[in-house]
Order: structure tokens, then C-alpha cells, then sequence
């Protein structure tokens, strides 16, 4: 039997299992069932009777490393997400096998959102907006096109305060409110939208420190379990130069990620990177469109690194050249941007982060528009999906004293 036949079997033998157990949980939640263990066991001994059952565990190992190593992009993918939502033993396997996307470059479970880009490369991914209901929708590319159906990953909605205005991150498409087990955090803006913090639901590292304001007082308070420690975690702040003059020409914008050490983008530098979501929120996972999941924990290869002891990283933008035969601002975004606008960016580390060199001159996050509502959004080690998408959302905010 060739190993394809193997593994289609494998997919056969657990996909019916797993719909038999969601018959089977479907009728204990009517109220249905025949008496203690009645369809639970039979969902076990279903389980019990499959020949992956009794594989040995090194040779269970080796063919979950095989669909790991073969299954690299999207669509696929999903194979590797199935197999971690077998059963417990399947899923610690996988938690050892998947490696984090600064490795990988791969966007695997949920988790991977928080966890910081790949060291070599960048990850293409684009976002859509919706003008009608003010909503951004993150995808990562499946083709070399610049933008495709794509496989979601992240959501966000504009909310208008008299002060200050709002955008709400979820992973969930279809929820995008605060009090959701799926919103992760959101981006602060005040009056002028010149000034921005990114806030994350959760820890970013050991030690963060929860910003104590109303807002995160009502996180907790909708919050299913009181074990989760949601709330609003200062991860980055984002700062657009004052145009007094109204002079024409780019914006100029300035990033201080609070959570990522200088040292980052230095050769051997670490980036905080997060293991895992809340326990209460497992269960939430299944029922997102992208992942469908249980398992939402991947180890991470070093322990957490503290930026309180640490100069915080420093992002700006790369400066453009003025291009005399075009009579415009210029920036060389190898072929991912396709149309003029102020919005477009990109960032590289400061000089502030110490001497200059090569890895400054590195670009760390590239946006930039190829349609009406369509934007280009690259990124790489140190910052995670999460943490770009929230400063791209920054440049889509209607700035009153920049223009």
C-alpha cells in the first residue's frame, strides 16, 4: 500500500469517528440519550476498534511527521489541524511536530497569529475592506498571485467614540464584538488619529501588565470563565508626524513595540513569542472558519524573554525618493503594490535600535494598495500577524493633522 493510501485511509477511519462522536454529542445535548456512557461508549469503542488505535506510538510519530512535511501549504493544511483534533494523545504529538512559523514560515493553529513571522522571508498575506460596514478581513495568499480567495485569518471592525475610535480584532469573521471568546485584541486611536496603541486580549509575555481602564474592566466582566486573564495588554504604540505646514509628501510614522526587545533583529535576538490561548477558549475553536481545531498550544522553542529590562524595539518608516519622471514619491515594493496612496508603508528597525547594518535595512512589514479595497500586507520575524494587522489598520484610520 503506497503511503497516499495510507494516509487517505487514516483520514477515512478518524473523519467517521469524529462524525459518529458529533451525532452522538448532538443527542446528549437533547436530552436524548439511553442512559450513562450510551453514546459516549459507543463513540469509544468505535474509537477502540480502529486499527490507529493500536499503532505503536513511533510509528504513529512517523507517519503524523510525514502528513506534517507534506501538507506545507493551504488547503492542505488542514490535514495537519485534523490530526491534532483526533483525540489527546494525536494532539500532543502534533504540538511536538509543528513547529512555530519563525521556523516554519506556516501558519498552523490559531496560536500561530500571536507567534512572531519567519526569520527568512515573509509571509504574503492581503486585506479586504468593506466600506459599508466598516470591517477588514486579513487573508494569506494560496497562489504568488497579489491577492486570491485566500484562507482567513484575522477580522476587524471600526468603532466610533467621540473621543477616540475603536478597531476590534477577531478570529472569527462572523463576531467581531468584545465580548467574544474569539476577539484577541484591538487598536486605539485618539481624536486626531495620530496617536495608536495595539492592545492584545491576552499576556503577550511573563510579567505584561494589564492597562487598568474601563474597557478592561468590561473584558473580564464578559468573559465566560473567570480563569482567563483577558484584557487589554499595551503591546505597541504607533505615532504619525504632525503635518503643521500642510506640506505634500509622505506620512512619517513611528512604531515602539513594548513587547519585542531590541535586540530582536540582531543576529541571535529573540522575540517574545506566546505558547497558547486560554483554556476556556478551546472549545470556541472548532467553529472558526480558518482553523477548526481543538488544539491552540505549540511549544515554543525558548523561554519567554522580558522587555521591562530591555530597550523596546523601535520601527519607522522607510523614507521614499522623490522620482522626478513620475513626479511622485517612490518606494521600491518589489512588484506587491500597484497603486499610489499615502497609505502605503514600509517599516524597518530605527537607528535608535543601535548601530546601523544590514538587518535595519531589513523591511519588517510592507502595506500597500493594488485595488479600490484591496491592500497587500507582508511581514516578518520579529512581529507576529496579529501585531501587523493591527498597524495596518493604523494607516486606514482617517488622519485630520497628517494629510
Amino acid at each position: 500500500m503506497s503511503f497516499r493510501s495510507l494516509i487517505q485511509e487514516m483520514r477515512d477511519e478518524f473523519g467517521s469517528i469524529s462524525r459518529h462522536s458529533l451525532r452522538s454529542r448532538s443527542h446528549r445535548a437533547a436530552g436524548h440519550t439511553a442512559g450513562e456512557g450510551g453514546a459516549g461508549g459507543s463513540s469509544e469503542a468505535t474509537l477502540g476498534q480502529s486499527c490507529w488505535a493500536q499503532l505503536p506510538p513511533e510509528l504513529l510519530r512517523e507517519v503524523l511527521l510525514r502528513i506534517e512535511d507534506s501538507e506545507s501549504w493551504w488547503p492542505a493544511r488542514r490535514d495537519v489541524v485534523a490530526c491534532a483534533g483526533v483525540c489527546r494523545s494525536w494532539r500532543g504529538i502534533m504540538k511536538e511536530i509543528v513547529r512555530v512559523p519563525e521556523l516554519s514560515g506556516w501558519l498552523t493553529f490559531p496560536i500561530s497569529l500571536k507567534q512572531p513571522g519567519p526569520r527568512d522571508g515573509t509571509l504574503k498575506c492581503f486585506i479586504r475592506r468593506n466600506r459599508t460596514t466598516q470591517t477588514y478581513y486579513l487573508y494569506i495568499g494560496l497562489t504568488e498571485a497579489l491577492a486570491d480567495d485566500g484562507k482567513f485569518l484575522l477580522a476587524a471592525r471600526k468603532c466610533r467614540k467621540p473621543t477616540c475610535t475603536d478597531y476590534l480584532i477577531s478570529l472569527d469573521s462572523g463576531d467581531m464584538s468584545k465580548g467574544s471568546s474569539t476577539y484577541i485584541g484591538k487598536l486605539r486611536s485618539n481624536f486626531l488619529g495620530t496617536k495608536f496603541t495595539v492592545y492584545d486580549a491576552h499576556p503577550p509575555y511573563d510579567g505584561a501588565v494589564v492597562s487598568k481602564s474601563r474597557s478592561a474592566r468590561m473584558v473580564g466582566l464578559n468573559q465566560v470563565s473567570p480563569r482567563v486573564p483577558a484584557g487589554n495588554y499595551p503591546v505597541s504604540h504607533i505615532s504619525y508626524e504632525l503635518n503643521v505646514l500642510g506640506s505634500r509628501g509622505p506620512r512619517r510614522m513611528n512604531c515602539v513595540m513594548d513587547s519585542i526587545p531590541a535586540s530582536a533583529v540582531q543576529e541571535g535576538g529573540r522575540a517574545p513569542t506566546q505558547t497558547e490561548f486560554p483554556l476556556s477558549n478551546l472549545d470556541s475553536f472548532p467553529s472558526i472558519p480558518f482553523f477548526r481545531s481543538k488544539s491552540a498550544r505549540i511549544d515554543s522553542p525558548a523561554s519567554q524573554p522580558s522587555t521591562q529590562k530591555e530597550d523596546r524595539l523601535v520601527l519607522k518608516n522607510k523614507s521614499p525618493r522623490w522620482h522626478e519622471q513620475l513626479q511622485c514619491w517612490c518606494l521600491n515594493f518589489r512588484g506587491r503594490v500597484t497603486v499610489a496612496s499615502v497609505k502605503n508603508f514600509q517599516l524597518v528597525a530605527s537607528d535608535d535600535n543601535g548601530s546601523g547594518n544590514q538587518e535595519h535595512d531589513k523591511v519588517i512589514l510592507q502595506f500597500g494598495k493594488i485595488g479600490k479595497d484591496l491592500f497587500t500586507m507582508d511581514y516578518r520575524y520579529p512581529i507576529s500577524a496579529f501585531q501587523s494587522f493591527a498597524i495596518c489598520l493604523s494607516s486606514f484610520d482617517t488622519k485630520i493633522a497628517c494629510e
